[in-house]
């Protein structure tokens, strides 16, 4: 009998040695626990319907597979999520943030409101990126970008600080286009609805995904003109479609919009807050990583096309923003004038 029990004493420290140390830390953490998805805007718009998707899928691909809460937190484009994330929020891991893309370049764009560092949160990734495309009705005056330089087209936006507003400035401003600003219309749907009435000529930001979602048959009946295509790189489905560093005639011209297209290139970013552990940054980036390239969440996602199948990773996203905040002193300065100017 004692004999048995020298010969199993070790085998037993072994199993207390070596049992606690070879458990997974991240997959105790999350075991059991409920994650909350703080999203930058209000239910029912892309935001909202890509982190719901996400809240089902991304739990599969975390060790200890908790449960993800969607709370929606929306107010000032974006910018009262991103605050709370970045002074408020735990930062522990158990809080992600989907935001809104303009919302890490609100502190470059001078924005009051915007009280956080974008370059220390922790990005996770983005599962698509956006392209904006100057969208006309086929039957307004102008067709053409050389017809949009001498003939008038009203255009569609929310107000003269929006984001419509903002690139259509931009347009007018490096192409010499005559574009003027209907504003008033509370959305991109408002506008696009206008646009069928004959009250508008057109919108300055039509987003492709959106667009093929929203409006499916618009581009292959030919309802509209897509006069130009911007952002970090061209919509391969709109290979007729002038792109904007292919027509840009100067060099400050192209600073200036490789700072406005930023965001659009990070598409619908996700991130950690500043001072999460470095471990369970790593390990949310690859669970992240893993969700968006799963042949159930593609397959979910083309259903109610989201277009979320072009994926950037945390780094790349880190990298663009600080891109953009390396900009010269006198790009940041144009772009501060035309985000502001009424």
């Amino acid at each position: 009998m004692r004999m048995n029990i020298r010969a199993t004493l070790p085998a037993l420290c072994l199993v207390a040695a070596t049992g606690p140390s070879m458990a997974n830390p991240i997959e105790e953490f999350y075991k059991g626990r409920t994650v909350s998805l703080v999203v930058s805007s209000s239910t029912g718009g892309g935001y909202d319907t890509l982190a719901r998707l996400m809240s089902r899928h991304l739990p599969r691909h975390i060790p200890g597979n908790p449960q993800i809460v969607v709370r929606n937190m929306p107010g000032a484009g974006g910018i009262t999520a991103t605050n709370h994330l970045y002074t408020v929020a735990a930062r522990d891991g158990s809080v992600i943030g989907a935001v809104q893309n303009n919302t890490p370049f609100e502190p470059l764009y001078g924005t009051a409101q915007a009280n956080y560092d974008a370059l220390r949160f922790n990005w996770l990734g983005s599962p698509s990126v956006e392209v904006g495309i100057l969208t006309v009705w086929a039957g307004a005056k102008a067709k053409t970008l050389e017809e949009a330089r001498s003939i008038e087209l009203r255009l569609g936006s929310s107000g003269a600080a929006s984001t419509p507003s903002f690139y259509g400035r931009m347009l007018n401003n490096t192409l010499g286009l005559k574009l003027r600003m209907i504003v008033g219309y509370p959305g991109q749907n408002d506008a696009l609805l206008a646009m069928e009435r004959g009250e508008l000529d057109g919108y300055p930001s039509a987003f492709y995904n959106s667009l093929m979602a929203t409006r499916p048959t618009w581009i292959p009946e030919k309802k509209v003109n897509l006069l130009i295509q911007y952002g970090a790189d061209r919509e391969p489905e709109l290979k007729d479609t002038p792109f904007i560093f292919d027509v840009l005639k100067s060099d400050e011209h192209r600073a200036l919009w490789r700072v406005a297209v930023a965001p659009l290139g990070i598409g619908r970013p996700y991130l950690l807050p500043p001072d999460t552990p470095k471990e369970r940054v790593a390990a949310m980036r690859k669970s992240f990583q893993a969700t968006i390239t799963d042949a159930d969440f593609l397959a979910e996602q083309a259903k109610i096309n989201l277009g979320a199948d072009t994926p950037r990773t945390g780094e790349q996203i880190h990298e663009m923003i600080a891109e953009a905040y390396r900009a010269s002193p006198a790009i940041i300065d144009q772009i501060r004038k035309l985000q502001r100017q009424e």
